[in-house]
């Protein structure tokens, strides 16, 4: 079904001439709201029984290109498979012209005031099976490394707030990959690095590629700890492993891969420079 219909991009979407990666968090999760009321178990519903509607479990997505300002997209959004409390959705994101600009795919699953994964009803998880698309798109990062020694590791730490926060009074969805973006430039700053130097022709670090588990939600008041082990650089990405830890337990664990664009959302390569401040 298709669950955003031609969205036009507009300027507070933007970090810089293309949209902020966490925007395709944003769409996913706009998408999944669209999903649910359509097989008629939505969030209100849940929420109203104190439980966290559509937990993400798994999380990957694959960047082609970035949407800029003026740009329409649309999020095509099918189930994949069902389990007795868990549902896997592909989203496909196009432009106007039908072109791929990133496909995603996540696992979700209901969880209790008591943090137990909730059954889906019977009624739902059929209809969910009924409506599953045999697809299985190639999304997500390598996991390999690229056997430089000594690439560097980095963190930072966020108090979780209340303009952080969404209706389960959790750490909202998009704001997991801003945190991680403002490690990564925290990062750079250190290293006598800025993005504004290096941004021209060239808009480097954007989320390209990312694999994300999620183990447990970020309550409001706690401090989160999200810490950076980088895995590859090379020209056409930097691999990192993220931790984002709270509470004394890691409530997410993945691999991101930063890529280059052009400022019309094309990927290049990094320049020599951008990479530099990863280089043992």
């Amino acid at each position: 079904m298709q669950t955003i219909t031609n969205h036009r991009v507009r300027f507070g979407e933007l970090a810089g001439p293309l949209v902020h990666g966490a925007k395709f968090f944003d769409w996913q999760l706009i998408s999944t709201q669209e999903v649910a009321m359509a097989f008629d178990y939505p969030f209100e519903e849940i929420l109203d029984a104190d439980g966290i509607p559509y937990a993400p479990v798994v999380v990957s997505t694959s960047v082609e290109r970035y949407p800029t300002v003026g740009d329409t997209i649309s999020v095509e959004t099918v189930p994949r498979s069902v389990g007795d409390t868990s549902v896997e959705l592909v989203y496909t994101m196009v432009d106007s012209d039908g072109e791929s600009l990133a496909t995603a795919q996540m696992t979700h699953v209901t969880i209790s005031p008591t943090g137990t994964a909730l059954p889906l009803p019977e009624v739902v998880r059929s209809a969910f099976i009924d409506a599953c698309v045999d697809c299985n798109p190639t999304v997500g990062p390598s996991t390999e490394t690229s056997g430089i020694k000594n690439l560097p590791t980095f963190s930072s730490t966020f108090p979780i707030r209340s303009p952080f926060i969404e209706g389960a009074e959790l750490a909202y969805f998009e704001e997991y990959p801003r945190f991680a973006d403002i490690a990564l430039e925290e990062y750079l700053s250190e290293q006598g690095m800025s993005i504004t130097e290096l941004q021209g022709e060239k808009q480097p670090y954007h989320i390209r590629n990312w694999n994300w588990e999620f183990k447990a939600p970020v309550q409001f008041e706690s401090t989160l700890t999200v810490t950076c082990d980088v895995l590859a650089v090379e020209r056409e990405t930097i691999r990192v492993a993220h931790e984002l830890s709270s509470n004394g337990q890691t409530n997410i664990k993945g691999i991101t891969e930063y890529g280059c664009y052009n400022r019309s959302g094309t990927p290049v390569p990094f320049d020599k420079s951008m990479l530099t401040p990863f280089m043992a």
